[in-house]
């Protein structure tokens, strides 16, 4: 979707709430990604991306276009919730979603839940290492964990990840040379 679709369709959204539904449908799958990267846990990620869309349709009125766009606004809002789930320790030993399945977990979402974890498995395949990369990406601090989250498993720029987390792309470059860094140490 290029910027001026995802501008009238926010314009449509900010008057009527079930306009919401196209942005919604649009992003859900990589903002639930972004977010079982992070906490490597199924429902934990499906309660955060449902938290962070209830939050951004109440907060929709006050979005402007300023320096950020809508997509780089939700991941903001998932990264806050995510930092808010760490906090609140409400997390316990991660799972994988072969272990989740052999337990009969069964996920539960608006959205069909068999195409959700066929999704997710994918992804999760995609990086063999994950389970493995993500337990040491979990011993990092917040800031270097959203870096490199953001970075090398959502594919994004410099400068966008500079737009979600508010801070300088100098800023962001050092933190992940830094994060990087920490990273080979854990080895």
């Amino acid at each position: 979707m290029d910027l001026s679709e995802e501008k009238e369709l926010v314009r449509q959204a900010q008057k009527a709430p079930d306009a919401f539904a196209k942005l919604y449908d649009r992003y859900y799958p990589k903002i639930f990604g972004y977010v079982l990267r992070r906490t490597a846990n199924l429902e934990s990620a499906q309660d955060i991306t449902s938290e962070t869309f209830l939050k951004a349709l109440r907060k929709l009125w006050q979005f402007r276009w300023r320096n950020i766009s809508f997509s780089s606004w939700l991941y903001k809002i998932a990264t806050n919730e995510i930092n808010q789930y760490f906090r609140k320790a409400e997390y316990k030993k991660s799972l994988s979603l072969e272990e989740l399945q052999e337990q009969g977990f069964e996920p539960t979402s608006s959205h069909d839940p068999e195409s959700e974890l066929i999704e997710a498995q994918e992804k999760l395949r995609q990086h063999q290492d994950f389970l493995e990369i993500q337990g040491k990406i979990v011993r990092l601090s917040a800031k270097y964990q959203e870096v490199i989250t953001l970075r090398f498993f959502e594919q994004k720029q410099i400068k966008e990840i500079a737009e979600i987390l508010g801070k300088k792309e100098g800023t962001i470059k050092s933190l992940l040379y830094r994060a990087v860094e920490k990273l080979r140490e854990a080895d």
